[in-house]
C-alpha cells in the first residue's frame, strides 16, 4: 500500500514561498477549516479573516502556509516559519518536470523557457546541465526565492 506524504520548508515567509511554489506547481492554496469558498475568492484573504476571527495575533498569521494540488494527486506542500537562516544545500530537493517527454533541444529549449518564467516569479538560475544520454537528459539547477535548491527536470 503506497502512503501520501506532505513535504514540507522551513521557511521566513511561509506565505511568500507558499505563493512562489504554487505558481510553480499550478496548486491552490486551501480555504480554512469550515469555511465554503465562492468561486473565484481569494483564499489568503480567507485566512486573513479567519485568523483575526480566531483571535491570532496580527505577527502570527504568517508562521503557516500551505498549497495543494487541485486535482488530489500531487504532495501537499506545508511551509513554517523559522528564525534561522539556511546555511547549507539543502539535502532534499524537487525536480519538477518541466519538459515530459521532451528530448535534446526541443527539450532543453522549453526547460529555458519554464526557467524565464519562474525567475521573473523569483527563483535565481544556477546552472544549466546539458544533455549526457544515456545518463541524463539534461537539466536546470535553480533556486526558490528563499534559497532552496530545485531542479526543471
Amino acid at each position: 500500500m503506497s502512503r501520501h506524504i506532505q513535504v514540507t520548508f522551513d521557511a521566513h515567509d511561509p506565505r511568500a514561498l507558499s505563493s512562489f511554489w504554487r505558481d510553480v506547481l499550478g496548486y491552490v492554496h486551501p480555504g480554512p477549516p469550515g469555511v465554503d469558498l465562492p468561486e473565484g475568492a481569494d483564499p489568503l484573504a480567507a485566512w486573513d479573516d479567519f485568523l483575526a476571527r480566531a483571535g491570532v495575533p496580527e505577527d502570527q498569521r504568517n508562521t503557516r502556509s500551505a498549497v495543494e494540488d487541485p486535482d488530489g494527486h500531487g504532495p501537499r506542500l506545508f511551509f513554517q516559519q523559522v528564525p534561522e537562516d539556511k546555511v547549507v544545500k539543502n539535502r532534499v530537493h524537487l525536480d519538477v518536470r518541466a519538459a515530459p517527454g521532451l528530448q535534446g533541444e526541443e527539450r532543453m529549449a522549453a526547460l529555458e523557457a519554464e526557467c524565464d518564467r519562474l525567475v521573473a516569479l523569483g527563483a535565481k538560475r544556477v546552472r544549466r546541465d546539458e544533455p549526457d544520454l544515456p545518463l541524463t537528459a539534461g537539466t536546470i539547477v535553480m533556486t526558490d526565492p528563499e534559497g532552496n535548491e530545485f531542479c526543471l527536470d
